[in-house]
């Protein structure tokens, strides 16, 4: 079993950046596929970026140009460099990872089994 502790959420201005990493830890081996999610207030969770231990990313369309998603392989960390931060883009953000590659889609949910609790960042106007 695998475990994801995301940390760097906070509060900032509209403009400013913010950097989220997700620390991997356990059965970590495995895991090849990587992902960023969020649940803006109110709403469903949406995904955000995506990548794997090769480095191919792909980001929703709201993110690009913004965002860029890593993956340290030794570290066993991923990050989310968010930069440009709009209000827009507050909510809980997540991690998750799974062994298989995704079929439908590197950006839903249902493609990821292993997850963490998540870190909040809110962006103010």
């Amino acid at each position: 079993q695998m475990q994801l502790v995301e940390s760097g959420g906070g509060s900032v201005q509209a403009g400013e950046s913010l950097r989220l990493s997700c620390t991997a830890s356990g059965n970590t081996v495995r895991s090849k596929y990587w992902a960023w999610f969020r649940r803006p207030p109110g709403e469903e969770r949406e995904g955000v970026a995506a990548t794997d231990n090769d480095g191919i990313a792909t980001y929703a369309d709201s993110v690009k140009g913004r965002f860029t998603i890593s993956k340290d392989n030794a570290k066993n960390t991923l990050s989310l460099q968010m930069d440009s931060l709009k209000p827009e883009d507050s909510g809980m953000y997540y991690c998750a990872s799974d062994q298989t590659p995704p079929s439908s889609g590197a950006l839903q949910s249902y493609e990821y089994r292993d997850w963490g609790q998540g870190t909040q960042v809110t962006v103010s106007s």
